[in-house]
């Protein structure tokens, strides 16, 4: 279908914009943060906190933490009621931008949506810290959240992990990890129009997709350029990529979703499948008329709102220990 007219007038005013691949990382960074302003408030959430938490390098890490508002909250009646459900989420990034302050609204809107406490990880990006410093901030995170989700206000039972884009690469190879590695069980995978493979040769919606529509073959192609220190040695490294995993057997129920003006497209629904094939429970979106970075304009892209509360009912369905499963279906 022809592209969304809410994310064609956004993609006509970012026009005079320039290319992210033709920036210096600092301006690239400094242009993104500046995005924030367009975006619609998000939902309100009971509060937000800031922690500092051990690293795998030996710095500390920073989480974001979201608690919702329970019954009592909602009704004005007084506190809310806990233990939460916890999501772990990683921020988009391309492994190089972005931040907890650019995924803010949408950790809110998670938050509030599904009922549950998000704790969102600053996690090192590119080039600074190349590849494995995300992953493994990530699985430290995740580890750490579930040992001490009682801190946190949540349920260490009832813990999913999430991210969109580069975000998603990471929980899926989050995921792996703990399957690989052990501890701690995790009920679900959220992961939003996921970075899954390398970007060479790249799959039929990188040709499609390649420029018009805002993430761009070429910015890819530079994302991975700052991550990757060795391509040749890490680019089919499951880490990096876990579409070139072994095996996707014995993980997480997932959901994956992705958007029908994206280079990324066709790697998430492949992933999808794969994981559907080696017996996974799915749930797999492909949003019509949308691009990346969608989920970003819930409140003001209808079909971006829509979006989200598919996202935070899979969240709720999954906490209650009913994960849904769908082949890959178009809205």
């Amino acid at each position: 279908m022809p592209v969304d007219p809410q994310i064609q007038a956004l993609l006509d005013a970012g026009r005079h914009l320039p290319r992210t691949e033709s920036l210096p990382v600092a301006e690239a960074r400094a242009m993104y943060e500046a995005r924030t302003a367009a975006y619609a408030p998000p939902a309100r959430v009971a509060r937000v906190e800031e922690r500092m938490i051990p690293g795998p390098a030996g710095a500390p890490l920073r989480l974001r933490v979201y608690t919702p508002e329970g019954p009592g909250e909602r009704d004005g009646e007084g506190d809310g009621e806990g233990p939460f459900p916890l999501l772990v989420f990683f921020h988009g990034s391309g492994f190089v931008l972005c931040s907890l302050d650019t995924h803010d609204g949408t950790c809110r809107n998670l938050c509030a949506g599904a009922g549950c406490v998000v704790a969102s990880v600053d996690y090192r990006l590119a080039p600074e810290h190349r590849f494995p410093a995300a992953p493994e901030d990530c699985l430290a995170a995740t580890r750490w959240c579930a040992a001490q989700a009682a801190e946190l206000g949540a349920d260490p039972a009832r813990v999913v992990i999430g991210g969109d884009s580069a975000g998603g690469n990471l929980a899926a190879v989050t995921a792996l990890r703990l399957r690989d590695e052990g501890r701690p069980a995790v009920l679900g995978q959220m992961l939003l129009y996921p970075v899954t493979d390398w970007h060479t040769p790249g799959w039929p919606s990188y040709a499609e997709n390649a420029e018009g529509y805002g993430l761009g073959r070429a910015t890819m192609e530079w994302f991975w350029g700052h991550y990757l220190a060795d391509p040749a040695r890490e680019a089919a490294h499951p880490h990096a990529a876990p579409i070139r995993a072994e095996s996707l057997a014995k993980l997480p129920p997932a959901l994956v979703t992705t958007a029908e003006y994206d280079p990324l497209r066709d790697e998430g629904e492949a992933y999808a499948e794969a994981l559907r094939k080696a017996g996974v429970t799915v749930a797999c979106t492909r949003w019509l008329g949308l691009n990346h970075g969608f989920y970003s304009w819930t409140g003001k892209v209808d079909h971006a709102t829509a979006a989200m509360r598919e996202a935070t009912g899979w969240l709720r369905e999954v906490f209650a220990g009913r994960p849904p499963s769908w082949e890959t279906r178009h809205r």
